[in-house]
């Protein structure tokens, strides 16, 4: 029996750059080309300067835990639960929203490192997942 993948992302004019930059193992962050404020998530204008002018930034993909949820149910095919979803504050300054993986919900806490990875499902569609920075020993 074939396993069900997970539900794709709408794609549009506004977003399909974005997964497209992902498709290529990049971390993309919308800049404002006016006024140089990130954003995420990609959308056509600057909420600061009204600007519709941008380009991106590459990630170094670092942040840390502003907020985060359990997800339980409803269960979907295609996915592994319990989901953790973390909202991450990226070292360059904005936020995104993402899965936490190869951790257990009980050790998420606010402010734990944590650092991306472009993850691959069975199909072939590529995303972006965050996972704990685990600290060396003696650190």
């Amino acid at each position: 029996m074939e396993q069900s993948s997970r539900i794709k992302p709408p794609m549009g004019p506004d977003n399909g750059w974005w997964w497209q930059e992902v498709a290529n193992d990049v971390l993309p962050i919308q800049r404002c080309k006016n006024c140089q404020v990130l954003r995420h998530p990609p959308r056509p204008m600057c909420d600061q300067c009204r600007s519709m002018e941008w380009d991106f930034v590459r990630a170094g993909g670092g942040g840390a835990v502003f907020s985060y949820t359990v997800l339980e149910h409803p269960q979907f095919p295609g996915y592994s639960y319990p989901i953790i979803i973390v909202l991450v504050d990226l070292e360059e300054g904005t936020r995104i929203t993402a899965e936490l993986v190869d951790c257990d919900p009980g050790e998420v806490e606010f402010g734990m490192a944590v650092t991306v990875r472009i993850q691959e499902d069975s199909d072939g569609f590529k995303l972006p997942v965050f996972y704990p920075v685990i600290a060396q020993e003696g650190e």
